[in-house]
């Protein structure tokens, strides 16, 4: 069995389009995941499965389909790569919460810098399958516009190190 993490995009936690962290562990049972446990409101989920990677986020943006009857984007990583980010991360002695993992479907575009807008004093770096943003004022303040965010989902480095945590416990 491999542990993964799940990252749901553009979950609104607040308001129309709700999605309880309760229904989404749910869901994830109901898929036949195992050891499934949510972490904060905010679309991150944690669980193991047999399956393979893409066989997985398929199974799960599907349910999550039949469920809000809208797609919701889901990017899908094993324990071992949320470790490996975490560990890669450039801006290691920045708060974690000034720092964000921008976590892409698939491997990064050719350039994924591509197209970047409103950068001041941010600072962006490339990793394996995800890009990391260092905001020295804090992300509600930035202007930053990475346009590769449309393909993935962000978290800061201080959820990373939780879901790294969480998911290295799965056996």
């Amino acid at each position: 069995m491999t542990g993964y993490v799940a990252l749901l995009r553009a979950v609104n936690v607040g308001g129309t389009g709700k999605l309880p962290m309760s229904v989404l562990a749910g869901i994830c049972v109901d898929a036949g995941f195992r050891q499934v446990r949510t972490h904060i409101a905010s679309g991150n989920v944690v669980f193991g499965s047999d399956g393979a990677e893409d066989v997985v986020r398929a199974t799960l943006e599907k349910r999550l389909r039949d469920h809000a009857g809208k797609d919701i984007g889901v990017v899908v990583r094993s324990a071992a790569e949320i470790a490996g980010a975490l560990a890669r991360n450039p801006f290691a002695d920045a708060p974690g919460n000034r720092v964000m993992a921008l976590f892409v479907d698939g491997p990064l575009p050719e350039d994924p810098l591509e197209g970047v807008s409103g950068i001041r004093n941010e600072e962006i770096r490339i990793g394996a399958r995800e890009l990391f943003v260092f905001y020295p004022d804090g992300m509600g303040r930035s202007k930053l516009r990475i346009p590769v965010e449309k393909h993935g989902t962000a978290r800061n480095m201080n959820t990373v190190a939780r879901l790294a945590e969480m998911s290295a416990a799965i056996a």
